[in-house]
């Protein structure tokens, strides 16, 4: 009997969307650190336990869209036939199950929070095709990675790490109206991209306290991405949401630095996976 033959490391990186990894550590770090951070163990437990269940959902996500992928996108791995099914299902399984135990072995208020996210990540790739509100789910799930990492912190999930929780998933609505879009050609209504406003809106509110120049400089960068990555989809040549899409993933990371604002020196942290996140695209798609 034939065997298949192993999936290539391209081919599970690309499953993965591996190259939104680092807006993943960032919202770990973010959270770690609006929590009042803690022990370099800590933050790595953390960091690993959100990569596995990113991952995770990422693989199913793929698993559960098998059927619109071999109609719409059959680049993908699984219609191209990189990898079976059957064998996507099992990893994307496995990470899940193994970062929500690294994660729920940190307390009983990260367990309880990790469990609301698996279950919003579960909940977003069963029905995010048929439902509209499906960029809230996407929210929801950024919204409790960032609570279930201030969970962690020494001071736990503050108001200060709920309200820029709320601000991260502002954006996140924002940029996955947009991705809806990609495999459509209908016309996309700007009002749904105020959302994307909503990080600016919660630093100016309870942010800027003594670091209030360097908010409006990290501010002023979250802006002048924002229209830099929409230019791609209002350009009169045609528009491109996939660079989109991509751009603003990658500034989930300037979304975190200016939750946190820290001091400049520190920024460099968000400002790196940033680079790290649009250098990685280069490699490996974002959507």
């Amino acid at each position: 009997m034939s065997r298949n033959p192993p999936p290539s490391p391209r081919t599970l990186l690309v499953l993965g969307r591996a190259s939104n990894l680092p807006t993943v550590w960032s919202n770990c770090i973010a959270g770690w650190w609006l929590g009042g951070a803690g022990g370099a163990l800590t933050l790595f437990q953390l960091c690993l336990g959100g990569t596995l269940l990113y991952l995770g959902g990422m693989y199913l996500n793929d698993a559960m869209d098998a059927a619109f992928d071999r109609q719409h996108r059959r680049e993908r791995p699984i219609p191209s036939g990189a990898i079976t099914e059957e064998l996507v299902w099992q990893i994307g399984s496995a990470m899940m199950a193994a970062g929500w135990l690294l994660l729920a072995a940190m307390g009983w208020d990260t367990a309880l929070l990790s469990t609301l996210l698996v279950g919003a990540i579960l909940l977003y790739d069963a029905v995010h095709k048929a439902v509209t509100f499906s960029p809230v789910l996407m929210a929801a799930c950024r919204f409790f990675l960032l609570l279930a990492a201030a969970s962690t912190g020494t001071r736990g999930v503050t108001g200060l790490a709920i309200w820029n929780a709320f601000g991260l998933a502002g954006w996140i609505v924002g940029l996955s109206y947009v991705a809806r879009r990609e495999s459509t050609t209908g016309k996309l209504q700007r009002w749904p991209l105020a959302a994307l406003l909503l990080p600016l809106g919660f630093a100016a509110l309870f942010n800027a306290g003594d670091w209030f120049p360097h908010a409006i400089i990290v501010g002023l960068i979250l802006v002048v991405w924002a229209a830099w990555c929409l230019r791609h989809t209002f350009a009169p040549a045609g528009r491109n949401l996939g660079l989109t899409v991509s751009g603003l993933l990658a500034g989930i990371c300037l979304v975190d630095w200016l939750a946190v604002l820290p001091s400049p020196a520190e920024g460099l942290i968000f400002l790196g996976l940033f680079a790290l996140s649009l250098f990685a695209q280069r490699f490996i798609p974002a959507t």
